[in-house]
């Protein structure tokens, strides 16, 4: 069987400009909690709340922060059930309308078309295996495209973080911060 449609990935994703040692420890910062005081984050970094506020919107434009906000836990809204499910397609080409179909599930918190040995991995919430069983079967499963699923139920979440940049501390020879210069 010869496949003439292409699967249409993603354009590469460039910098579009660069990320110096100061930015990096904004990143941090506020990772750690989006709601600091701008000031709090000046007194941390050693620089005006002028700066850290230009820096944030910086980073904001050049979408090197997509977002913030809060996050909930499932189980204290009755998901009990974390689940990673791996999914094989009837043939690559249907990986955008068997996505479309899966975004119109609540349930699925995540997609990712991935190598190996499904051609999709998806994370979701049920309520209890019940919950879970009638959406692998009556929703997930009955996807055009979906050939077969794989269910892995997440016992425990260990730990959850996002990435963490490596900042490096350099001081002058006479023991002034530097400028921060691009980081290539």
């Amino acid at each position: 069987m010869e496949i003439t449609e292409q699967v249409q990935m993603p354009e590469k994703i460039e910098r579009s400009d660069k990320v110096d040692n100061l930015d990096k420890q904004i990143l941090n910062i506020v990772l750690r909690n989006a709601r600091i005081p701008s000031k709090d984050v000046a007194v941390e970094c050693g620089v005006s709340r002028a700066a850290i506020h230009q820096r944030i919107q910086r980073l904001i434009e050049n979408k090197v922060i997509i977002g913030s906000g809060y996050y909930m836990d499932p189980r204290k809204l009755g998901f009990n059930t974390c689940t990673y499910i791996g999914i094989n397609l009837a043939s690559g080409p249907l990986y955008r309308e068997v996505v479309e179909e899966l975004k119109a599930i609540p349930e699925v918190v995540e997609c990712h078309y991935t190598t190996g040995p499904y051609s999709l991995l998806i994370k979701l919430y049920a309520r209890n295996n019940q919950h879970l069983m009638e959406l692998l079967n009556n929703r997930i499963q009955q996807i055009k495209g979906v050939s077969r699923t794989e269910t892995l139920i997440s016992l425990d979440n260990s730990f959850d973080r996002q990435l963490t940049l490596a900042t490096t501390k350099q001081t002058t020879k006479r023991g002034r911060k530097p400028k921060n210069r691009p980081v290539e």
